[in-house]
């Protein structure tokens, strides 16, 4: 494979003749349930592509600059390298990751908020230049050990709902900007641009506006002090949905208009992680044990229910908060999964929880959801499972590695991606690009796996 020196080349199955992704996911939960019930993915790498298309469509004047820590699947690096986008790196292994892809140095950002001096080091070594930056500390760092680079000046924005503080937590405040790019200024380091701070979905468009504000007072503080900056850089928030893309192009590119018209030279960047990734993955899991509770069992002395009252069942995953659903200890809501399995659409359901494999208490992965009841053994389907879920796992009490992804596209999106006009000769060269096909017993078990 291409990116890592160690692990093989990756194969992409080619969706052929009707074979559809629920087809591919049947074929592989038979293939697990004949052996260890490992968790899984399976990738379409053709909802990365129209999502790409997408938000050329609704965005056509901001470049997307893609945050590798959402998702680092090589496949996805390369598909995003090939139709264009720049990359932004948290770390050393997320920058050789998008290197390796043959990804211009002018085209990544290195941004990690402490930035190790060995890692600065290599960012100056390898040619990349763009850095972030929000304090006086890392200014320092950046100015002994990369005298070449070029700063994006990292100002926090106000978040749209007074009680979110998350959008607080990084960058520095307008009225710190002037004393930093005077640093700056003192050392010689050069400042090019502001990144505004929006990490978390954002619906509200006056948060966009708020920043772009707020950005153009800190153009005019460093072109007072001898700065010549051309990058604005609006941050993260999208959600995916084309309601918000154009609403967002609209509030962003009236305000780029009146505070940056197109005599300034300035360019427009964002930084899209889970919009392009998140829907593009499934994750299935498999319940490895199962108890039944009393409904209120919190506020009683005893957890089994009497025989009058509707059972609460408790469903143990092999996989948890310190694996896959990592995202959720920083209080993501998980979507409650699919069931797996031939149930009439009559059948009860009753209220659940999902847990972690770990016994732990904080590897609660779902709090409460309505499911069929279910049996060791059956498998759950968590779809839009593509963002912050393929990462090194945290810990856990049994197996350390990441589930396997399997890759796939359709016939017609493949084609597609070659139409697009943005992919270049010998791009997607790590691909083995294979047709997936079931052969009858796989189909006729997939479809008769025991409910």
């Amino acid at each position: 494979m291409k990116g890592l020196a160690d692990e093989p080349e990756y194969s992409v199955g080619l969706l052929e003749g009707g074979t559809a992704l629920c087809d591919v996911i049947d074929s592989h939960i038979y293939e697990q349930t004949l052996s260890e019930k490992n968790a899984f993915f399976v990738a379409d790498l053709g909802v990365i592509m129209r999502q790409h298309v997408r938000w050329r469509t609704y965005m056509p004047q901001i470049r997307p600059y893609y945050a590798v820590r959402c998702n680092s699947s090589p496949a996805v690096i390369e598909v995003l390298a090939a139709l264009g986008t720049g990359f932004i790196c948290t770390n050393k292994s997320e920058l050789e990751l998008v290197q390796s892809h043959g990804i211009p140095s002018e085209d990544i950002i290195y941004s990690g908020v402490c930035k190790q001096v060995s890692q600065i080091k290599y960012a100056a070594k390898n040619g990349i230049d763009l850095l972030v930056c929000d304090n006086e500390a890392e200014l320092r760092k950046i100015s002994r050990c990369h005298p070449n680079a070029k700063l994006l000046l990292h100002v926090s924005t106000e978040a749209s709902n007074p009680d979110d503080e998350m959008s607080m937590t990084f960058g520095c405040s307008l009225k710190d900007c002037r004393r930093l790019l005077e640093s700056a200024k003192e050392l010689g380091v050069q400042v090019v641009g502001v990144r505004s701070h929006i990490s978390r979905p954002c619906e509200d468009d006056q948060v966009y506006i708020h920043a772009i504000s707020d950005a153009r007072c800190v153009f005019d503080m460093g072109e007072e002090i001898g700065f010549n900056m051309k990058i604005l850089d609006i941050g993260g928030g999208f959600t995916g949905s084309e309601p918000q893309l154009e609403l967002i192009n609209n509030a962003v590119m009236s305000m780029v208009d009146l505070y940056f018209p197109a005599s300034t030279g300035v360019t427009v960047i964002a930084e899209p992680g889970s919009f392009f990734v998140s829907s593009a993955f499934t994750l299935a899991v498999n319940v490895i044990s199962k108890e039944v509770v009393a409904r209120d069992h919190q506020d009683q002395d005893h957890d089994d229910p009497s025989p009058d009252e509707e059972p609460e069942f408790q469903y143990y995953m092999n996989e948890g908060v310190y694996g896959c659903f990592a995202s959720k200890l920083s209080e993501a809501l998980i979507a409650a999964p699919s069931v797996h399995k031939n149930s009439s659409l009559d059948a009860p359901v009753f209220s659940s929880s999902l847990w972690g494999p770990s016994g732990d208490d904080l590897d609660q992965v779902v709090d409460h959801c309505l499911l069929p009841e279910l049996n060791v053994g059956d498998w759950l389907m968590f779809s839009h499972a593509g963002a912050y879920s393929l990462g090194q796992p945290l810990g856990s009490s049994t197996d350390l590695s990441s589930p396997p992804v399997y890759y796939v596209i359709s016939s017609r999106d493949w084609f597609e991606m070659q139409d697009t006009g943005v992919t270049q000769e010998a791009t997607l060269k790590s691909f083995s690009l294979v047709p997936y096909f079931l052969t009858s017993c796989q189909t006729e078990a997939a479809l008769s796996l025991p409910a």
